[in-house]
């Protein structure tokens, strides 16, 4: 008998993948953890029934939230990464000889456990000596924090339940206030595609834009994503993404990469007018 896992994109929309086997099943404090063995995906990472990450494609959102903001930052050396309790971003950010300190804050420890046991290629840096874990809830965390960080990444899964407080207009001033003065946030925007998540994404953009003197959009394709299409907010105290990013620093420090290059940098924050339009529509209320 086959197995199946299927995740609901809308109450119409749903996206399936088999299963060979489950690995690891625990109901935490906080949501649902589920590890599946898939025979196209690899290891697959669900939280409430949502997928966080596949083997497969993984490299991509980690690649794009992390290389984006440290080509454009470069003297960003103390980094504050929130979620990414499966150690992906922390895992792109030690590559940079540069960076002192990570500091992590994962509100459930048993997704860090599980990531650990289960997907080794993302938790493979967790130990490092720059990396720092904090068990804490990342609102309550961040309030405490000012002039603090060069680098801020929201990691985050969707705006609804545990992770909703990580999309207010309270969070993202929090953040500016913990950024040192040419300090870079960046955060996931979900999808643009279907009309629930779009009108989520438009109130987090708008929010941002209302914090920050510098609020860009910019795009991935991830095939297990809602729609396979995904965005990221990019927000600044000082830089522009674009205008500020040295290719040639970047590419000098010869990093291997499967989907970020300067030249996709670029071009990612060229957006589709569909999407313009919406970003139109708050930034100008």
């Amino acid at each position: 008998m086959e197995m199946w896992f299927s995740e609901f994109h809308t109450p119409d929309v749903k996206h399936s993948i088999r299963v060979d086997r489950q690995l690891y099943s625990k109901q935490s404090a906080y949501q649902r953890i589920d590890i599946f063995e898939t025979p196209e995906f690899g290891r697959v990472l669900t939280l409430d029934g949502n997928v966080m990450l596949t083997e497969r494609d993984e490299f991509i959102y980690d690649e794009m939230i992390t290389h984006v903001p440290m080509s454009v930052h470069r003297n960003a050396k103390d980094i504050l990464v929130i979620g990414a309790g499966d150690g992906g971003v922390v895992r792109e950010l030690t590559r940079y000889d540069r960076v002192e300190r990570i500091d992590l804050v994962e509100m459930d420890p048993q997704v860090i456990e599980a990531c650990r046991a289960y997907l080794p290629s993302n938790a493979c840096r967790m130990d490092d000596r720059r990396v720092h874990i904090y068990y804490e809830n990342a609102l309550k965390f961040i309030r405490k924090c000012e002039d603090e960080y060069d680098l801020i990444i929201v990691d985050s899964s969707d705006p609804f339940g545990p992770s909703e407080g990580l999309f207010t207009r309270e969070f993202y001033g929090s953040c500016y206030n913990a950024l040192r003065e040419d300090g870079i946030m960046v955060n996931q925007q979900g999808s643009p595609f279907y009309a629930e998540d779009a009108t989520a994404m438009q109130r987090s953009h708008q929010r941002i834009a209302t914090t920050f003197p510098i609020s860009k959009v910019y795009q991935a394709h991830i095939p297990t994503f809602a729609a396979g299409y995904w965005l990221f907010g990019f927000a600044s105290k000082k830089y522009h993404p674009i205008n500020d990013l040295d290719s040639n620093q970047w590419n000098a420090l010869n990093m291997r990469t499967r989907y970020y290059t300067t030249r996709l940098h670029v071009g990612a924050f060229y957006l589709p007018a569909f999407l313009e339009e919406m970003l139109r529509e708050v930034e100008e209320k």
